[in-house]
């Protein structure tokens, strides 16, 4: 792309989402998320009513009697964007890609995170781990940030999102917020889900587009896997072929659900051509809700 179609683009984006932080984001975003973590700060001599799970063992052990580890609440926290570039995004028939929808919210959250003082991380993964973007403050940081969003190019099509929550866990090494960012278009995951949410605060964000769920009768369509690359000629007329996608997907969603469900993953579902704005603030509510 060249740069000044970049610069606009970049331009473009910036103005939309950052418009969107400003007047909707950025009040529920740090009442949900600011002061989350927790750092260790001192230990003293255990008190009646202290919880005992805080016992420094290794302190007790020297004086022999107990004490007990004090944390204070991290008034910063890092804020990390795993974000799925798999073939599979591009892929949208309501107005725009999954991609661009993927851009915006990323956008969206990283303008939330600056002006709640908090750094901003970037994991680019497909079936492997594309680019790290390591965590840092301000505006230009996040201007970067964007820049890659719309022209980043991926060198697989395909997705692998367990490797890229085990390289999060490997490399930040503190607690962080985490936003997996993907059309989900991978299996087996929850093993990987309740490592990462366990170290992490980990929230799911699916991308999605109708057409992935219910084809319309179009007759014979010669489809293409954005993944693998392989054709395929679908008859959409018929009825059995469009109730079996169906059928799939929501098979799917339903596998996917449950696997969050069992890590703990909170999770928003948003659709290309729609809204956005109302399903980040609902999520933002239910956590608020839960505190």
């Amino acid at each position: 792309m060249e740069a000044q179609e970049l610069f606009k683009k970049v331009r473009k984006i910036e103005i939309k989402t950052r418009g969107l932080s400003n007047q909707i984001f950025s009040g529920e975003y740090h009442s949900v998320f600011k002061g989350r973590g927790m750092a260790f700060s001192e230990v003293r001599e255990y008190q009646f009513g202290d919880d005992i799970r805080s016992i420094d063992w290794n302190v007790t052990a020297r004086f022999n009697h107990p004490f007990v580890k004090v944390f204070e609440e991290e008034r910063e926290l890092t804020v990390m964007l795993l974000i799925d570039v798999s073939g599979s995004n591009n892929f949208g028939t309501n107005l725009q890609l999954k991609q661009e929808l993927i851009t915006e919210i990323a956008a969206v959250l990283s303008f939330s995170a600056i002006q709640n003082n908090d750094k901003v991380g970037v994991i680019f993964f497909s079936d492997v781990i594309e680019k790290f973007i390591p965590p840092k403050k301000g505006s230009s940081h996040i201007l970067r940030i964007i820049r890659e969003l719309i022209d980043f190019k991926a060198k697989n099509t395909g997705t692998n999102i367990a490797e890229a929550l085990r390289y999060l866990t490997n490399v930040i090494k503190k607690k962080s917020t985490a936003f997996l960012i993907s059309d989900f278009m991978d299996s087996n995951l929850e093993k990987a889900l309740q490592i990462a949410n366990y170290k992490h605060d980990l929230i799911a964000v699916r991308v999605t587009d109708d057409r992935e769920t219910e084809i319309p009768n179009v007759g014979m369509v010669r489809m293409r896997d954005a993944e693998t690359g392989a054709l395929q000629w679908v008859d959409t007329s018929n009825a059995k072929t469009r109730n079996a996608l169906q059928r799939y997907s929501r098979e799917k969603t339903a596998a996917l659900d449950v696997a969050l469900a069992r890590a703990g993953v909170d999770m928003v579902r948003v659709y290309t051509g729609r809204d956005y704005v109302k399903p980040l603030m609902n999520l933002f509510k239910k956590r608020e809700s839960r505190k």
